[in-house]
């Protein structure tokens, strides 16, 4: 069941563990319908924001000491220039945790008209897009 803050519908929220599996960190992943965050620290709290829209592509990673647990760690490679990638490290049900951003990360993508070519890095030159060449009519005739 998803609940409302700030920042839109919490669709997920899970701790990164520790030892044999529990959460005793203080480490916490949100995922809303339009973000992926991470919060850190007790005193002095740090949080960190991934648009879902600028998420490329993700894997899992489950050492055994995860999956004896039933954890994994799931890696996000986003087009975030603070944060091209992010580790949601120990968390229960990788798999399932994978499918759901990227479901929703495809949500978005389709909601903002985004399509995988326009995330390609090469059609970007310095900071603006890189419009064919007037010059050469030519190619028309």
């Amino acid at each position: 069941m998803a609940r409302h803050n700030d920042r839109g519908n919490i669709l997920w929220t899970d701790k990164k563990r520790t030892l044999f599996g529990l959460p005793l960190s203080f480490t916490r992943y949100y995922l809303t319908d339009h973000q992926l965050i991470t919060r850190t620290g007790f005193l002095s709290v740090q949080e960190d924001e991934i648009e879902l829209y600028r998420i490329t592509d993700k894997r899992i990673q489950q050492p055994l000491s995860q999956r004896i647990f039933g954890c994994g760690t799931v890696i996000i490679l986003s087009r975030d220039e603070d944060t091209p990638e992010k580790h949601l490290v120990s968390i229960r049900h990788p798999q399932q945790v994978s499918n759901l951003i990227g479901a929703c990360v495809r949500e978005q993508q389709e909601r903002l008209r985004i399509a995988g070519r326009d995330m390609v890095g090469a059609a970007f030159v310095n900071g603006g897009y890189d419009a064919p060449d007037d010059d050469d009519d030519d190619d028309l005739l």
